[in-house]
């Protein structure tokens, strides 16, 4: 099995020039494929550039949505078409038309042009009434089979906020997943990129983030292999890379073989686990001092 190079892609958004963005994201998408990339990952939301609405302001609601696209439409068309041409998986993020709200959603395209899948965010920011409590949830994680020039690996697709939920990582495990992709729009300190690499190291599997680059957010896209020991018993380094805030194509390599190996020896995963035991962790009750009012109320 070859390494499997995932291209961060962290830029800036053209705000919600959604032909801008385009644009940028496929000279970024080029760039990444004369560098060797075998998928290419964009920052959460890139059609729109994680842009929202004034929700005091008349019709500003009803503009922005009306900025959403489905898979049929130029914007998704032209990046199918792109990944065809570069032969390279490319995992585009957008505003996906929906019926009623529009959702947060990546498609994950591969090198023949081809919808491998489609996920939307699980766990909208629904404390912000400005932004995502617009945004209809995703109601379920998936794992595709992506074919690449080393050979088949199993993705899996997590956005932003789901990270922060071990849920999200630990259901694309248990449905098979090797490598998960996360595209996110938020800064990132060391407590949410320490809780990124627990997701890796609990789950024993590759994960990759595409962020901002400042001055939208801060960037720091970064990539964690989940192996943490080697075969004989001697800490593994698991960080494949960082990046620092400006704009970039950061090449994240994973080795496959490595990581498989990890996987069949490894006490973690789905290893030792007691579901049995695991009942509370499905109640739909909330208990002080978590209960808040959403955006959705």
């Amino acid at each position: 099995m070859a390494v499997i190079k995932v291209a961060l892609l962290q830029m800036a958004a053209c705000g919600n020039d959604q032909d801008a963005n385009r644009s940028k994201g496929a000279e970024f998408c080029r760039c990444a494929g004369s560098m060797g990339a075998d998928i290419a990952l964009f920052p959460e939301m890139w059609s729109v550039g994680y842009s929202f609405f004034d929700p005091g302001k008349q019709g500003a609601r009803e503009s922005w949505e009306a900025q959403a696209v489905n898979q049929d439409d130029d914007f998704v068309v032209f990046f199918r078409e792109l990944a065809r041409k570069l032969e390279m998986a490319i995992a585009l993020t957008y505003l996906e038309r929906w019926p009623g709200s529009p959702r947060n959603s990546v498609s994950i395209i591969d090198r023949h042009g081809e919808i491998a899948m489609t996920y939307a965010k699980v766990h909208t920011c629904d404390f912000n009434s400005a932004s995502e409590a617009a945004c209809t949830p995703g109601d379920d994680f998936y794992v595709c089979n992506l074919d690449t020039d080393g050979g088949d690996v199993k993705i899996g697709a997590m956005i932003c906020y789901d990270r922060e939920f071990p849920e999200s990582a630990r259901i694309l495990m248990l449905k098979g997943a090797e490598l998960i992709l996360t595209p996110n729009a938020c800064n990132l300190g060391m407590h949410r990129i320490g809780q990124f690499r627990a997701r890796a190291y609990e789950n024993m599997l590759g994960v990759a983030m595409t962020n901002y680059a400042a001055p939208q957010n801060n960037g720091h896209s970064v990539a964690f292999d989940g192996v943490t020991f080697g075969e004989d018993g001697s800490t593994a380094n698991d960080l494949v890379i960082e990046a620092g805030e400006r704009e970039g194509i950061y090449m994240a390599e994973f080795d496959m073989d490595r990581i498989r190996a990890y996987r069949e020896r490894g006490a973690w995963g789905n290893a030792f686990r007691k579901p049995r035991s695991y009942g509370l962790l499905t109640s739909l009750q909330v208990e002080k001092p978590f209960i808040r009012e959403s955006a959705r109320r």
